[in-house]
């Protein structure tokens, strides 16, 4: 299993690297001087070349890119050009925000998605089956913000059950947990019934039905678990998703999370900010990502069994060709 960890931790350095070229190399083209989003539109030459200096704006491509890399491998990520923060101290306040709402709503999401995904494909073709089909299909489909503006008009300002907008308690996380959980559901439901319809239709899972075994047991044991490695799949994409585009949830419902801030600062030029905000969320999917490789191997048995075998080979060692001949 350490083996193959490290090997997944050795796949993710180029990643992170070509990451960090990308972001830097597309805010570097990005028209637009920063050193008028700090002054204004009527700064002088003399005040912009003096900002120029300050943030070393002028120095070429290449030495730029390594000052920003060898920065971000000490955990530099400069400071904003608004508030003269550092970046790393900004993102910390308020990721945890987008944290929160990524985690509940793929909670609430494998909840719903993977039951409904189950007796969906149980129950295929039947009324109920067409019922949460159909309810998927919404749900993939209604934009966030659509949906989260007709939850705020019906429990916010309708039945007055919960408050609109803000980030206080408990029942100001539940509008946006449900926005986003609803279309996770709706994704992982898909995806469940998908795999599962695979998995039903097996010889294993006939002969498991022969020999008068449970139907709890053999669909939840049996066939749910050699289906879950495309549901983990998805339940890992849901989360890094919601990392990076929860912004419009943000905004309808005025959290300050790091897609709202991320945006926000792209208005300001403030590009320290955009990178900074943008390979940090970047950073998480990648270990998500790896959380989800780990998984793979406690959920496929063959994938362990596939390491044990090169490790059982690789302590046979081939005789020479003197005693190959004399046996």
């Amino acid at each position: 299993m350490l083996k193959y960890i490290l090997r997944r931790i050795l796949l993710m350095i180029p990643v992170l690297l070509g990451l960090i070229i990308i972001i830097f190399t597309l805010m570097y083209i990005t028209p637009g001087d920063p050193a008028y989003s700090i002054l204004g539109d009527n700064a002088t030459p003399a005040q912009v070349l003096s900002i120029h200096k300050e943030l070393r704006l002028d120095d070429p491509y290449i030495v730029r890119l390594g000052r920003y890399i060898v920065g971000v491998l000490h955990g530099d990520f400069g400071y904003s050009y608004r508030s003269k923060q550092p970046v790393m101290n900004e993102i910390l306040h308020r990721f945890p925000y987008t944290l929160r709402i990524a985690v509940f709503s793929t909670l609430l999401g494998v909840i719903i998605g993977v039951i409904a995904g189950i007796v969906s494909a149980v129950k295929q073709y039947s009324a109920l089956d067409k019922i949460l089909t159909s309810f998927s299909l919404v749900g993939v489909s209604a934009p966030s913000f659509w949906l989260a503006m007709i939850l705020v008009l019906v429990f916010a300002l309708r039945l007055r059950l919960l408050p609109p907008t803000g980030s206080y308690g408990f029942k100001y996380w539940i509008l946006p947990v449900f926005t986003l959980g609803l279309q996770a559901s709706a994704s992982i439901m898909r995806m469940t019934r998908t795999s599962m319809l695979e998995v039903v239709r097996q010889d294993y899972i006939r002969t498991s039905r022969a020999k008068g075994q449970n139907e709890v047991v053999t669909i939840l044991y049996h066939a749910f678990r050699n289906a879950l490695i495309p549901v983990v799949t998805v339940i890992g994409l849901q989360i890094c998703g919601f990392l990076a585009g929860a912004v419009l949830v943000e905004t309808v419902f005025a959290i300050p999370g790091l897609g709202k801030y991320i945006v926000d600062s792209v208005g300001y030029k403030d590009y320290p900010v955009v990178q900074g905000g943008v390979l940090w969320i970047g950073f998480n999917c990648i270990i998500i990502n790896l959380l989800v490789d780990i998984l793979y191997f406690f959920i496929d048995p063959r994938i362990k069994s596939m390491y044990s075998i090169k490790k059982k080979s690789a302590k046979v060692k081939p005789q020479p060709a003197a005693l190959q001949g004399e046996n």
